[in-house]
């Protein structure tokens, strides 16, 4: 039987979904380019200002495995509604906002509308295009969903030198009005509300677990990991998180099935995914403030330098995806982890106070080059592997660990570049702070690198998985799409 749900607009219904999940990931990291303007007008340190994107992060985090039991008690309308809605009323808290509190809160505010929009949009996408058409919806998908991030300092680079910062927030509610007018139009019911009984012990495991985790690492960018403010989270979002899969194999009907992970292919297709969304953040980060601090380019320029690697990647998406259906995973994976490998190894051997713009330009559309033949291939594969009844488990899992990784990758890049500026600056006194700054983010990328090594090992055990629905006929009881069972 067809796995396929009718509906009567569905290239419609994907362009709502995808836009409204590429402004709330182009949010992720929009303020990247303008946390030093921010900083100045609050009068905040790096380490506190950073926590505009790790906040973000934290909230998807801790929301997205709640999303897999919200599909399951309200339908695909409401969700997707709803979560623009909220979306939209974080981004005008932002832009109004008098003070860095209630920046944060809004910031809040508008990661819960998009850690509620993310989840359905890959349920739905899944179920309503046939599965031989699979690949090219999950490489738009897939250009969403790394395009949002990557795309955020260079757009906001030119709204920060035009206007100003708030004007990011601003131009994100209009579009949040108009998807939302378009929502109520176009969106339709694609899966059943089931209301199981809500486990409450779950929600607090879950919550605590990954709130502890990405706290704990973001702590990292001001503390040592011996701090308590680092270790204490870490260790009760592990014990927490332990608690919650143990909680969740012993139940009859789990908030999150975690049994999505004995399928190999699924679990190998989101730890390539954690990866290259730690790249991505990392890079994300660094390179914005390596253009204005230490290449000392504006605003504006520093976002222009970012844009023909978006371009490879917007260009790339759809190719990447059509080759999918073509020739399966592993050919692209591979070959696409050793380009990752010659961005991250060309930015390491180059990176300088005087390192001419051109080759951080080259450096970048390689790697994106590269992460766009990883990332489609691995969320596709990935999902692909499980049958339609676990779609939303197995979204609810892969899209809580890429905003993990999200949260690690800004933490982790922020806290070796402080540690390789003060190493560098400590032995050689004297040394110009732009100097100092492109020592940091040098240090920083040898870890980006050591990452994109471990992505490339992975790929070579990648193969198309023999799924369920190629072993035998699934009975189909209006199921859930990915996350959306609703």
């Amino acid at each position: 039987m067809s796995t396929q749900t009718k509906v009567k607009s569905p290239k419609i219904m994907a362009a709502i979904l995808m836009l409204g999940a590429f402004i709330g990931l182009f949010g992720e990291t929009a303020l990247n380019m303008a946390l030093t303007n921010i900083m100045d007008q609050y009068s905040i340190e790096a380490s506190t200002a950073q926590w505009l994107t790790t906040g973000y992060l934290l909230t998807l985090a801790i929301l997205v495995p709640i999303s897999a039991l919200l599909m399951k008690w309200f339908s695909t309308r409401q969700l997707v509604i709803g979560g623009l809605i909220i979306s939209l009323a974080g981004a005008l808290l932002a832009a109004a906002s008098p003070s860095f509190a209630l920046l944060q809160t809004g910031r809040v505010v508008q990661a819960i509308g998009t850690g509620i929009l993310m989840p359905v949009m890959v349920s739905v996408l899944l179920v309503i295009f046939p599965v031989h058409k699979r690949g090219v919806v999950m490489g738009v998908m897939g250009l969403v969903i790394t395009l949002g991030p990557a795309l955020g300092p260079t757009l906001s680079g030119v709204v920060i030198s035009a206007l100003s910062w708030n004007y990011i927030f601003w131009f994100s509610a209009i579009f949040y009005v108009f998807l939302t007018l378009a929502a109520f139009a176009k969106i339709e019911n694609v899966g059943e509300i089931t209301k199981p009984k809500i486990d409450g012990l779950s929600i607090v495991l879950s919550t605590v677990g990954f709130g502890g985790l990405i706290y704990g690492l973001a702590s990292l960018a001001g503390a040592s990991f011996t701090a308590p403010i680092v270790w204490i989270p870490l260790l009760v979002g592990v014990i927490a998180l332990v608690l919650f899969g143990l909680r969740q194999d012993s139940m009859d009907k789990p908030m999150i099935n975690l049994s999505v992970f004995k399928q190999p292919m699924f679990s190998l297709g989101t730890a390539m995914m954690f990866l290259s969304i730690l790249v991505i953040l990392s890079t994300g980060i660094l390179l914005p403030m390596y253009l204005k601090g230490s290449l000392l380019f504006s605003a504006a320029v520093a976002g222009l330098l970012l844009l023909p690697g978006n371009a490879v990647n917007v260009i790339m998406s759809p190719i990447v995806g059509s080759l999918f259906d073509k020739i399966g995973p592993k050919k692209l994976a591979f070959t696409g982890s050793i380009i990752v490998l010659i961005g991250n190894i060309i930015f390491v051997t180059s990176i300088s106070a005087t390192t001419p713009a051109w080759q951080i330009v080259v450096a970048f559309m390689v790697l994106f080059f590269g992460l766009t033949m990883v990332t489609i291939p691995a969320q596709t594969n990935g999902l692909n592997a499980l049958p339609r009844e676990l779609y939303a488990d197995g979204s609810a899992a892969m899209n809580t660990l890429n905003q993990v990784a999200g949260a690690a990758g800004t933490a982790i890049a922020i806290t070796l570049l402080t540690a390789g500026s003060t190493s560098f600056a400590a032995s050689k006194p004297g040394v110009m702070e732009g100097e100092i700054l492109a020592a940091g983010v040098k240090h920083a990328f040898y870890f980006v690198t050591g990452i994109s090594v471990v992505a490339l090992i992975l790929s070579s055990f990648m193969k198309k998985p023999r799924t369920v629905q190629e072993k035998a006929p699934i009975t189909v009881k209006a199921a859930e799409p990915v996350r959306v069972r609703n």
